[in-house]
């Protein structure tokens, strides 16, 4: 990848470069569905590849996709994107993609996490290549609708075809990326990044932080709801100014009292210490270790064992019980209707 990265729009993707092409998209989730659904809208003959059973194989079907197990899915199509959980991608792959593949065929991908660590290695006569797109599946399909679209990334790891790098940012296009901007990356850089961003930042350091808060709060005597308001439900309306104009716009859109509060304060949270965790963090990922834990654990094998105990672990916590409290007295709440779904 060249040091300026090059980003693409509208005018820079043929869409027209998947004329007479069928796209298989395996999974029917979050992003299966986003997925299938626009590239059906743009135009692409789209199908579904599912394992039998799968409760998305009448949704999919009522939605208006033919839908056909994983195998046979990958043996009628020209690209095949797939878009299950990292961790069964391999052993999909294995059995129900590597069988069927076909020279000139063009392997697609959202997260480059079982190209980059050497779970999956495709042969050499296919094309590899990947558009990520930076937002959940029901915000790249909303956008889309909307006449908009989620910025995504692009990667090309194989171009056996000499076309990989046109047909993936017709899916791209395809998608509704193109209309908000698809950044060059490669595997490599996006699986490092994204893990670190997931684990330092948008998840694991920002649910610590805000837990940290709210018990800092309640220990110290003041009312659990009133602390899940300060430290948690107003995370959305910073996060939301961040998002429209930079820290720049949120300061500007904060009152003087809490403007000066996040610089003095900010660098007493986020101390010397926390960034040689953040580098030890982001160690861990680039050599593997945390690859090599995560599948371990979420192995056969491993039963999960330990990622079902923190998930059971996290459930049970006083900002959670409080949580669900609070959100029933929200008009526009629906009963968690995420966690439902």
């Amino acid at each position: 990848m060249s040091q300026e990265a090059r980003i693409f729009y509208q005018e820079d993707c043929n869409i027209a470069a998947l004329e007479g092409k069928t796209i298989a998209i395996i999974g029917y989730g979050s992003q299966g569905h986003a997925h299938a659904l626009n590239a059906k809208e743009s135009g692409c003959h789209v199908i579904i590849g599912l394992y039998e059973g799968s409760k998305s194989w009448k949704r999919a079907e009522e939605q208006g996709f033919e839908v056909y197990t994983a195998a046979e899915a990958a043996k009628k199509a020209d690209i095949i994107m797939i878009l299950i959980n990292d961790e069964l991608q391999q052993a999909m792959y294995n059995k129900d993609i590597a069988p069927n593949l076909e020279e000139g065929n063009m392997l697609m991908f959202a997260h480059g996490f079982n190209i980059h660590f050497g779970c999956i290695i495709p042969p050499a006569n296919v094309d590899v290549a990947m558009i990520a797109p930076k937002g959940p599946g029901h915000t790249v399909r909303s956008e889309y609708q909307a006449g908009k679209g989620v910025p995504c990334l692009v990667a090309v790891q194989q171009d056996a075809t000499g076309k990989a790098w046109e047909t993936a940012l017709a899916y791209g296009a395809a998608i509704g990326g193109s209309r908000a901007g698809i950044l060059e990356t490669d595997f490599k850089t996006e699986t490092e990044t994204d893990l670190f961003g997931e684990q330092a930042v948008l998840c694991g350091g920002v649910t610590a932080l805000m837990q940290a808060g709210f018990d800092t709060l309640v220990e110290a005597g003041y009312d659990p709801r009133n602390a899940y308001f300060e430290c948690v439900h107003e995370m959305k309306l910073i996060v939301d100014l961040i998002y429209e104009s930079g820290f720049a716009g949120m300061r500007y859109s904060v009152s003087n009292t809490a403007e000066f509060g996040d610089y003095i304060t900010g660098p007493k949270i986020v101390t010397d210490e926390t960034r040689k965790a953040m580098k030890q963090v982001l160690k861990d990922i680039q050599d593997g270790t945390f690859a090599h834990n995560f599948l371990t654990d979420m192995s056969a094998a491993g039963s999960q064992v330990h990622f079902r105990a923190m998930k059971k672990n996290a459930a049970a916590a006083k900002v959670e019980e409080v949580g669900a409290e609070i959100r029933k007295l929200y008009s526009w709440n629906d009963n968690d209707k995420l966690i439902n779904n």
